[in-house]
Parts: C-alpha cells; structure tokens; sequence
C-alpha cells in the first residue's frame, strides 16, 4: 500500500480493519512519525527547525507564519494540513490518521486532544478502527485541554472553552464550553 492509497481509504471513511493491509500501513507511518517527533521533542529546536520537521512529519511545507511550541505529538502526521499563521501551545496530541485540517489564523491551548479514529464497538472487531476527520475552520481559539473528538466539524471564527469535550459540530462565531461542549453564546464578531 502507498500513502496515496491509504489516505483515499480513510478520506472515504472505510474502516481500517485490524491487521489489514491498511492497518499495517498505518502503523509503519507511525513509526516515521515518532522519529521525526523524537527530534522535535528531544532538544530545543529553533522556529525555523521546528517548522522544517513539522514539514517532514506533515510531507508538505508548513509556512513559516506558523508557531508551534514543543512538546507536541501525532501519531500519523500525513494526514494533518496547518494553514497560515497557526499557533499550537505546547503539549498537544493529534490522532490525524482519519485527517486533520486546521485553518489559517487557528490558536490551539495547551494539552489540547484532536482525536480522528474510533475503534470499533464489536468486541470482537475492537481492533478495527472507523476514521473520521476533524476540520477546524479559520480564527478559531481552542482554549487549554480541549478535547476534539472523530467527525467534528468547528466553524471559523468559534471559540471553544478550556476544558471542553467537543462532540458535534460547532457554528462558526459561537462560544461552546462544558463537557460535552454546547453553544453558550455568539461570540459578537464575524470571522
């Protein structure tokens, strides 16, 4: 299997049976992955180096314009797209096998979790894994140990409260908080 497979296999959303092909893919990325972030995590790292194995781990350039402070974690990493000006604190884990896209202008708080891979409910298929994407759209602000769960959607412009367990689609230019996060509130500007 080549990447290009793998990821029209997910971008279709069919499962990733356990022990498949796919599922032997997957976990040789992952390994790649974990080199590439054994780098990034294992000593200071410039901006400039920073974004240079971001590129590595992604497969496509990360622009300069984006900041993210180590440590920081992906189990996959070719299936996660940073758009401009991104900003991710330190401590965050994203699970981008299912795909993770995160727009221009997007702040992620510390220890935030940006999850894309449910494993199956059939104890006896529990290791097939079912991939969802999560798309965060444009001037977002994920406040500190937001959880992001598979197949959520966050409009632009949202802001989602520290703490929160995002479990379905939030409207952009909303306010959402709480476990699980609902909309409180607009936030009275327009992205």
């Amino acid at each position: 299997m080549q990447l290009e497979d793998f990821l029209a296999h997910v971008r279709a959303r069919r499962v990733i049976e356990g022990g498949s092909e796919a599922h032997a893919f997957m976990h040789a990325e992952s390994q790649e992955a974990m080199r590439v972030l054994a780098e990034l995590n294992g000593a200071y790292r410039s901006p400039d180096e920073v974004r240079a194995l971001l590129s590595r781990l992604t497969g496509r350039e990360v622009a300069e314009s984006v900041t993210v402070f180590p440590p920081f974690y992906s189990e996959f990493g070719k299936n996660l797209t940073l758009g401009e000006g991104v900003f991710i604190n330190m401590g965050c884990r994203f699970q981008d096998t299912g795909g993770i896209t995160i727009g221009d202008g997007t702040l992620i708080g510390h220890g935030s979790t940006l999850t894309t891979l449910n494993h199956s409910m059939d104890p006896a298929r529990r290791a097939d894994m079912e991939p969802a994407p999560v798309t965060i759209g444009r001037n977002v602000w994920l406040g500190a140990g937001v959880t992001v769960v598979p197949g959520v959607t966050i409009g632009d412009g949202a802001v989602i409260g520290a703490g929160a367990v995002v479990t379905k689609d939030v409207p952009a230019d909303t306010v959402a908080a709480g476990v699980p996060a609902r909309v409180i509130r607009p936030t009275g500007f327009t992205a």
